[in-house]
């Protein structure tokens, strides 16, 4: 596998908005194909046309990651535009933080099925295209949090830290078919991530963090680009990074 992004096929899931649009739009501009994958339609679509339109390759499906068949015909679709998969992007997820006590447990299991199932499936859906290829690239999105836990950020971090531990296990499972895997994982950076918090006092925690010291989106761009231009012989598992004046 070349370690050139152009002429690359990459799928990102969440990729209408934050981390997965900054990453289309650096991928793309760095002549990747990218295939596009996110509940929001019409901004899927708007972005698409804006990437081709710019002369880039870019194909938008609507996919809910909370569904296998529909992540799997995110991945299907980019095998029968462009003849493989170089590199899976399981990047959708949520943030919806609360302290247990309040006992948000439709928003602990959305957490669960967008943050964990999420990400198995888009594993499941590029595998089998990735071990007949012998090549490709598995790249997942934990967070800081996955690292720490903090106070209202209990089933977050969980949901964050299952992610690096599936990174870990696909890491060692995947080395004979020639498969890099990486475990991304952002502090505050500037996405919507915090308005899908509805619990107003750690709302104002974050919004109060974010406007301290998110960077921009494209911080994650930059990652990703790094991890696929390594040397085929090199596999960056794993990529920590924050804002430098994030304490947590």
């Amino acid at each position: 596998m070349s370690n050139d992004i152009a002429g690359k096929v990459v799928v990102i899931t969440g990729a209408s908005s934050g981390l997965g649009e900054a990453a289309a739009r650096l991928l793309c501009a760095k002549g990747a194909s990218v295939v596009l994958g996110a509940r929001r339609a019409d901004r899927l679509r708007s972005l698409a046309d804006e990437l081709t339109g710019s002369g880039g390759k870019a194909l938008a499906i609507t996919t809910d990651v909370t569904r296998y068949d529909q992540v799997k015909r995110l991945v299907d679709a980019a095998v029968e535009t462009y003849g493989r998969i170089d590199v899976m992007i399981n990047n959708a997820g949520l943030m919806p933080q609360s302290p247990l006590e309040r006992l948000k447990i439709d928003e602990w299991d959305r957490m669960i099925d967008v943050n964990i199932k999420g990400v198995l499936y888009g594993i499941a859906a590029a595998l089998p295209y990735m071990k007949k290829q012998k090549a490709g690239h598995i790249m997942n999105v934990s967070s800081v949090a996955g690292h720490k836990v903090r106070p209202g950020g209990v089933v977050y971090s969980a949901t964050k830290h299952a992610v690096r531990v599936i990174s870990e296990g696909l890491r060692q499972e995947v080395k004979p078919y020639n498969i890099r895997t990486t475990v991304i994982s952002p502090g505050a950076v500037d996405t919507e991530l915090p308005n899908t918090v509805t619990d107003p006092d750690t709302a104002e925690r974050l919004r109060k963090l974010y406007e301290e010291v998110a960077i921009p989106a494209d911080s994650f761009a930059r990652v990703v680009a790094f991890a696929m231009t390594q040397p085929d012989d090199v596999d960056v598992n794993e990529i920590l990074y924050r804002p430098t004046r994030q304490e947590f």
